[in-house]
């Protein structure tokens, strides 16, 4: 488990999901449909917010946003590492991308918006490729 942030950078290989994704939000008192099958919720004092496939969304009838596409990091990073998502997060900046990043216990995940995963992912790549060369941290 990489924890040096160099290090998470140069063996980072972005794993593109083809599967569409929204996020939506639920009140808090709300059941989640068991059909959803979310891939991330997370609750808060104002609702839960869930990550499921649009499809899913479509077929319950609940309203979403963000239509995006997941881009999992497939470097086993820690929960200790120190600036590994600003890094990653500040190459997409630079695109004028927008972001949503999760951290799973071994992978971090991107959520960028859909139609803009080849672009973020040839970024991702680009930049792995600078840092095992040595010109990204110098």
């Amino acid at each position: 488990m990489a924890t040096a942030l160099q290090q998470l950078v140069q063996f980072l290989s972005p794993l593109l999901d083809p599967l569409p994704y929204v996020f939506l939000t639920l009140p808090p008192s709300t059941r989640l449909p068991a059909a959803l099958d979310p891939l991330m919720t997370f609750r808060e004092a104002e609702g839960l917010t869930v990550i499921a496939e649009r499809q899913a969304a479509i077929d319950n009838g609940l309203p979403y946003t963000f239509p995006c596409r997941r881009i999992t990091l497939d470097v086993h990073s820690s929960l200790d590492a120190v600036g590994f998502m600003a890094v990653v997060a500040s190459r997409l900046k630079e695109l004028g991308m927008p972001v949503n990043p999760v951290s799973g216990y071994f992978h971090d995940h991107l959520f960028v918006p859909e139609g803009r995963e080849e672009e973020a992912v040839a970024a991702l790549q680009e930049m792995a490729l600078q840092a095992r060369e040595g010109r990204l941290f110098a």
